[in-house]
């Protein structure tokens, strides 16, 4: 097969193009993966709406996707960790290797990263080319809609884990897909109350089912009295900033304890503006920026959590689509319906 389906982004405005390309060609140490099942992530609605933060991001045309799992079509000579026909996953940043950050273990932030469905093309379309070193073998007991999110899943333990929420009381603001999976990861790390709070009173019922001791309305004007009376008048030991909305990461801010500390995932669609003096400095706050995940340290904490059922994804997998609806999916998103959403591309192939 010579050519195949992609999912583009071809111009510098809202939308994506469904589109005939080449078939990707791979390097002696690069595998060919024949995409299977693909998530849809908040990173991709950004670019599909084309606000602020993928204009400045994004150069047309390109490939979208980064949350994927399949098999492997193909090896380059010098591949040797996996064989065609084997069931994979991959992790989408591309390090160079050789930089500072690389060499010291922080490959995650690498200095010259690329990310596929970003930066280079990526997983929404029939085969991709990823090289060696970031195919993740998947164990057979891992349903393929689990293993086509570990990506996302993975920012989740990595935000949770960096946090240190054992014992802790924990708010998270934003409860979208990876506020949502955070919830059973932050009760699997051991903390001792997690409090969920988001706009969308759908999303605050399924922060319930997945495991919240309580939910709050971001629009609650009763809210940083309510969570300061549950945590002693102290406020929370630690905030995971999942949303990316101003307003969501000035008041969880507000919410966190002197002393204590936030993780930030979220990514903002334009500026945001904090009272660094009240929300942080004075507050002696410690804040961590989160990006991606941990190569691969986070992957294994990953698996280990979702192969001994510790982490149900099942109440957060709403949707799996057919790859051609996904306008539909992203419609879904818009409208907040959806939690995460899964597109099949393995229906859409050619046998």
């Amino acid at each position: 097969m010579t050519a195949m389906q992609a999912l583009r982004k071809i111009a510098p405005e809202p939308g994506f193009v469904l589109q005939e390309v080449p078939v990707p060609e791979i390097g002696a140490s690069d595998v060919l993966i024949r995409v299977e099942k693909a998530g849809v992530c908040g990173t991709d609605q950004h670019i599909y709406s084309w606000d602020r933060w993928a204009e400045h991001r994004i150069h047309p045309p390109v490939t979208i996707g980064h949350e994927f799992m399949g098999k492997v079509a193909a090896i380059g000579p010098a591949v040797r960790s996996v064989r065609v026909g084997d069931r994979v996953s991959a992790e989408g940043h591309i390090a160079c290797g050789v930089c500072l950050l690389c060499r010291t273990g922080e490959a995650h932030i690498c200095e010259h990263v690329e990310i596929i469905g970003v930066d280079r093309d990526g997983s929404f379309a029939d085969y991709i080319a990823m090289p060696e070193g970031n195919v993740w073998p998947l164990d057979p007991g891992i349903p393929d809609q689990y293993a086509a999110v570990f990506d996302p899943l993975g920012n989740a333990v990595h935000t949770v884990m960096a946090a240190g929420v054992s014992t802790k009381s924990v708010a998270i603001t934003g409860v979208g897909s990876i506020g949502l999976m955070a919830i059973p990861v932050a009760r699997a790390a051991g903390a001792a109350s997690v409090f969920a709070i988001d706009v969308n009173p759908a999303k605050l019922e399924l922060a319930a089912r997945v495991g919240a001791d309580a939910t709050f309305s971001a629009t609650d004007p009763g809210l940083v009295d309510e969570i300061l009376e549950r945590t002693n008048g102290d406020g929370v030991d630690v905030l995971l900033e999942m949303s990316g909305s101003g307003s969501a990461i000035d008041l969880g801010l507000s919410l966190v304890r002197n002393g204590g500390r936030a993780a930030l995932l979220g990514i903002p669609s334009d500026n945001v503006n904090i009272n660094l003096a009240e929300r942080i400095i004075f507050k002696g706050l410690t804040v961590l920026g989160i990006n991606g995940r941990r190569m691969f340290e986070t992957w294994y904490q990953t698996q280990a959590l979702v192969k001994t059922g510790r982490v149900d994804l099942r109440p957060i997998i709403t949707h799996i689509l057919p790859f051609r609806d996904f306008d539909r999916a992203f419609a879904l998103m818009r409208s907040g319906e959806a939690a995460k959403i899964v597109l099949d591309l393995k229906g859409d192939l050619a046998p």
